[in-house]
């Protein structure tokens, strides 16, 4: 994990994706399973097409 994804324990987590700014409630589901605030939809378009 970089410096940019580690939180503070006293900081929320919000919902808001990285990559299309959308609010989503699978961000925060994958940020604990991969370190990433990425949607489902671009947790899987980045799985498809890594680029």
């Amino acid at each position: 994990m970089t410096e940019e994804h580690k939180i503070n324990k006293n900081e929320k987590i919000d919902n808001i994706c990285e990559e299309c700014k959308k609010e989503d409630e699978s961000v925060k589901q994958n940020f604990i399973l991969t370190g990433y605030k990425l949607c489902s939809s671009c947790k899987i378009s980045k799985t498809i097409f890594p680029i």
